[in-house]
């Protein structure tokens, strides 16, 4: 069953497969990269990752992009 997040303040449906915060960066590409991820307003810890997503769950993803 799809659950509906709020992915940096957007409705994104998420797939049946991705069940965890780790999961959800894979999916995204975002997985090797560095990141702040916000779980329903805390800020994750990277172990935290395994942290699974629930329904209408709030997500807020900041990568750093580098340039000059």
């Amino acid at each position: 069953m799809s659950k509906t997040i709020d992915l940096n303040g957007k409705s994104y449906s998420v797939v049946p497969e991705v069940e965890t915060v780790q999961q959800l960066l894979e999916h995204l590409k975002l997985g090797d990269r560095i990141l702040i991820v916000e779980k329903n307003k805390e800020i994750l810890q990277k172990d935290s990752y395994d942290a699974p997503i629930m329904d209408r769950d709030q997500i807020e993803i900041i990568h750093f992009v580098g340039g000059g």
